[in-house]
């Protein structure tokens, strides 16, 4: 994790604290189940619960230990016991290391799924609110990155909305498949603990019961986790590289706000650029390649080997911080980005009207020409008009074949900049409903 990409919210969940307080209630809520099925006193529980509950667990201390015993639960386990006590030898009994372990992770990993989610809500929202802002602005669609027909603004944000949307839906699905418990013992045959204490566990905290875990929980869970993660990045890469377009000199049609007293360049003081976006476009490159080491982490031998653990212990902080750096800073590019409908309006004019050569072609098909001739006539004069050599209205009234199938009236009628958007409000009422 890098402080330049993170937030305080996420990377306190991958702190050692959070994650030496995780493992304490694991075992504590391990011990409650343990003491009601009379494997342990209830006394010795409550005494977990009391003196481990109370304990500020001091990372250099079970580091110190763990240089000796060369195992972090181990250290971790021996520095409670400083704590708790003669009835710390009730601690984690039956449990094996990856029960700590694996139900932690998920723990963690839920939460910072909950912040993923709110992170999306937010963007969600300024997408929404400038969709709604720019419903009718006409702007040029591209194909190619070339003019092709015209568009709305609106629109254009309305498709990043849905898409969203569906990010949201993967997030929480992937949440829900990660949000797994194992306490199982040694290679999950439940032999020296019974299945009612991972139900207790489960149920304390908030997870679900892996319904077979060998000893660990299965790392295809984690692979579509992470998975999803690069999914999200890749949707925020998409509308950060349409913004970067758009604030190109040549294009301008929208732009990254520029706050007082910003710099562009150490060079060039004229220089605004869109280095927000392409942040998030170089962070979501980061979140995506987290994807595959987690996928390579299914196939552990038999019931176990740690091979996946040195990976998760990097991949489970940086994919979950970057992710939610980006989306919030995308979220905070939209609120405040800065719109021209002007220049929005001169790049559609700039062409001479070849923007609406298929309504001229579907014009003349309907007067009886062959789409092959009809392709013929329009293209035959757009062809001057994309070297600048003229207005393609103008062109096509000049052109007696074509106007052996047309009037002017008809011409100027196939040059209508509202046909392209009667279908906006239909649009809109799919995505946002009655809003």
């Amino acid at each position: 994790m890098i402080p330049r990409y993170s937030r305080p919210e996420m990377t306190e969940i991958w702190s050692p604290e959070t994650r030496f307080r995780i493992w304490f209630e694991i075992e504590a809520h391990a011990a409650d189940a343990l003491a009601e099925l009379g494997v342990i006193p209830k006394e010795a529980a409550k005494t977990i619960w009391e003196k481990g509950g109370a304990a500020t667990f001091d990372v250099d201390r079970i580091d110190e230990i763990e240089r000796v015993t060369k195992h972090d639960v181990i250290a971790f386990l021996t520095h409670l016991a400083e704590f708790v006590g003669p009835d710390a030898r009730f601690v984690h009994q039956g449990m094996t290391s990856s029960d700590v372990l694996d139900t932690c992770l998920a723990v963690q990993l839920k939460r910072a799924a909950d912040l993923l989610i709110a992170d999306v809500d937010r963007l969600l929202a300024a997408l929404k609110a400038r969709a709604l802002e720019h419903k009718r602005t006409p702007t040029i669609g591209r194909s190619h990155g070339i003019h092709a027909e015209p568009t709305t603004f609106g629109l254009k944000l309305a498709g990043y909305y849905v898409e969203f949307q569906r990010a949201r839906e993967r997030l929480i699905a992937a949440r829900k498949e990660i949000a797994t418990c194992a306490i199982s013992g040694a290679v999950g045959t439940f032999a020296n603990v019974d299945m009612a204490v991972e139900a207790h566990v489960a149920e304390k905290l908030g997870l679900a019961v892996e319904p077979v875990s060998t000893q660990v929980i299965p790392r295809d869970r984690h692979a579509m986790f992470f998975a999803t993660l690069g999914v999200v990045a890749s949707s925020c890469e998409r509308l950060a590289t349409e913004i970067r377009h758009l604030q190109r000199t040549e294009v301008l049609e929208a732009e990254e706000f520029f706050s007082e007293g910003q710099k562009g360049s150490s060079a060039m003081p004229h220089k605004r650029n869109p280095v927000l976006t392409e942040n998030v476009t170089g962070l979501a490159r980061m979140v995506r390649s987290y994807a595959l080491p987690a996928m390579e982490n299914v196939a552990l031998w038999h019931e176990r080997d740690i091979s996946h653990s040195s990976v998760e212990r990097m991949i489970g902080p940086d994919a979950t911080v970057t992710l939610d750096f980006a989306l919030n800073r995308l979220a905070g590019v939209v609120e405040k980005l800065l719109v021209y409908p002007e220049r929005m309006q001169a790049n559609l004019d700039r062409l001479g009207g070849l923007v609406h050569s298929q309504r001229v072609l579907l014009a003349l098909t309907q007067k009886g020409a062959s789409r092959e001739d009809a392709y013929r006539l329009v293209q035959r004069n757009a062809m001057p008009v994309w070297r600048g050599e003229g207005d393609f209205l103008t062109l096509l009234k000049a052109d007696q074949e074509v106007r052996g199938f047309l009037s002017e009236a008809e011409l100027e009628e196939a040059f209508d900049l509202g046909y392209h958007f009667k279908a906006v409000d239909a649009v809109f009422a799919r995505v946002f409903g009655a809003d």
